[in-house]
């Protein structure tokens, strides 16, 4: 029942071999997971519906725990352990972890998700004849899979799920069933595949999906970016080697915000006569 592994088949009781229950669909023979040795529910060519899947062994092995994640079908499921050489694994439910091959998480280990995080997979047998948990992939989806926000979510929080990660920004579902998109300018860092984040939505775009920032409101945000520019400066000698003028990209690769940022943050301590600029430096007005 090798081909059968990751979805629900309804097999027959057969006999109980010393300790175990054997299930059968007239042709092949399977063992039921029990717990303490229960006798399952029916016996003698009564069916049961149960999960098929592979073993810790590498046996297939039959539950009646029916898990909501199967072959061509997704959900959440938590990550419970990482292993830099082979993935991630995430509980699906059932006795044994699907292991979340490296291949289909991100290219960097920075963003690859840590235990407790959640990622929405399906489970797909490889070309090994493995079980494994896959990750959804935008191009599985339609509109018609997301609720569809309207002008009024507009600067509304939101709370949800990265379901894709990469540099030019990071794609989530939010807990209200919308797509929404992260540009990589409304972050100040990279969230992890499988965080759960919480921004507001800035767009709503003509398909119902979203635009999120997860940078705190200007207002908030100039104190803060002023705060990161303080602590850089106090860490270099009371220096950077940066200025109004700077370049953005190195502005942003540094501090990891854009330049009008960087800008209205060099105002604020400008303003409250916290730094002094000088031939492209900026220094700490007590460390000249």
């Amino acid at each position: 029942m090798k081909d059968k592994i990751g979805t629900i088949q309804s097999l027959m009781i057969k006999e109980k071999r010393e300790t175990e229950w054997i299930l059968t669909d007239g042709f092949e023979e399977v063992a039921l997971e029990t717990k303490n040795n229960e006798v399952p529910t029916g016996e003698g060519n009564q069916r049961l519906d149960v999960f098929l899947y592979l073993n810790r062994k590498g046996r297939v092995q039959a539950t009646t725990t029916i898990p909501s994640i199967r072959k061509d079908q997704f959900d959440w499921a938590e990550v419970v352990e990482v292993m830099p050489n082979l993935g991630a694994f995430v509980d699906i439910g059932i006795d044994k972890e699907m292991l979340v091959s490296k291949d289909d998480l991100p290219l960097y280990e920075s963003v690859w998700p840590k235990a407790g995080d959640f990622l929405y997979v399906s489970l797909d047998v490889d070309k090994k004849g493995r079980l494994l948990a896959k990750p959804a992939t935008e191009d599985l989806f339609t509109n018609e899979d997301f609720l569809s926000a309207s002008t009024d979510d507009l600067h509304k929080s939101v709370i949800g799920r990265v379901f894709r990660a990469s540099k030019e920004g990071s794609v989530i579902l939010t807990d209200d069933g919308y797509r929404g998109f992260v540009h990589h300018t409304e972050r100040k860092e990279e969230p992890r595949l499988g965080q759960e984040v919480k921004g507001r939505i800035i767009d709503v775009k003509s398909d119902g999906s979203v635009n999120i920032s997860l940078r705190p409101l200007k207002q908030n945000s100039i104190k803060e970016d002023a705060e990161i520019l303080m602590t850089y400066m106090d860490a270099n000698e009371g220096m950077m080697p940066f200025s109004d003028k700077s370049d953005p990209e190195e502005i942003r690769a540094t501090f990891h915000i854009s330049k009008a940022a960087f800008k209205r943050a060099i105002g604020h301590l400008l303003k409250e006569n916290k730094v002094e600029q000088k031939n492209g430096k900026t220094y700490v007005v007590d460390n000249k």
